[in-house]
């Protein structure tokens, strides 16, 4: 029951003697009824029934509830080059957790066809979660350590390069031989110094030549193998790595 503790009846003025406002004040509530020419208003402060509100007369609102974003069904087949198959047998116990425990995905590996095939499931809630996988199969079918293959799964801004000798330059025989051990050097020693300079990986396929990194990472260690190539002597190399690594330092 509503209790009225006040009426107060005036009137707006002369031109409009036919609008009458009544304002009702109770314990509970204002209500302010207009009437002009057919029209009527209400304006209360408690606003929508049923909305709680604060102190200052303000609506409170619960927590969002986060909404699960729905995957489409997909499924990837990553080919996996026979040279390739006994390490992967041999490191699977390391590939398919991250791919079923942090990318929700289902993940089997097909001796028969020589692929791994990926399929989203119900718990898969990134809509990358397939192209990151691929790519992650593919980095180690490519020859890139698991270790080093993870971080495509942990940081959105790694990529992959992959060039061969003859792109920069037509080399043949020997010739062909001596530029792909100016890069490796002896024991590996340059190819682990740009590694290390750039903050990049390199493995040495034959001819082929993958980058693992960032953009402008791989940027850099590519200038540096393209150099070693056209017959530079690794000791400017080494140089160049050097202003490489200290800027870098600078960076960050």
């Amino acid at each position: 029951m509503m209790v009225i503790n006040k009426i107060f009846l005036f009137f707006r003025g002369h031109d409009r003697a036919n609008t009458v406002d009544a304002v009702l004040i109770d314990s509970h509530s204002t209500v302010t009824l207009g009437i002009a020419e057919g029209e009527r208003t209400e304006n209360s402060n408690s606003g929508v029934v049923g909305m709680e509100m604060d102190l200052d007369g303000r609506p409170k609102f619960g927590s969002a509830t986060e909404r699960r974003v729905r995957v489409k069904s997909q499924s990837r087949k990553v080919p996996v080059p026979p040279h390739r198959m006994t390490p992967l047998k041999g490191a699977w116990t390391k590939i398919y957790p991250p791919l079923v425990e942090h990318l929700k995905l289902q993940v089997r590996m097909n001796i028969r066809t020589k692929t791994v095939e990926l399929r989203t499931s119900r718990q898969t809630d990134d809509t990358g979660a397939i192209q990151k996988g691929a790519d992650f199969i593919k980095a180690f079918t490519l020859g890139f350590d698991v270790d080093d293959a993870i971080a495509l799964l942990r940081l959105d801004d790694l990529y992959i390069e992959s060039f061969e000798v003859k792109d920069v330059k037509t080399l043949q025989g020997d010739h062909l031989a001596r530029a792909i051990g100016r890069i490796a050097g002896k024991d590996g020693k340059t190819k682990f110094a740009i590694e290390n300079a750039t903050r990049t990986r390199i493995v040495l396929a034959d001819s082929k030549i993958h980058i693992l990194g960032g953009f402008q990472n791989i940027r850099m260690a590519r200038e540096a193998v393209v150099s070693l190539i056209l017959g530079s002597p690794p000791g400017k190399v080494y140089g160049n790595l050097r202003i490489v690594a200290s800027r870098l330092k600078e960076r960050f």
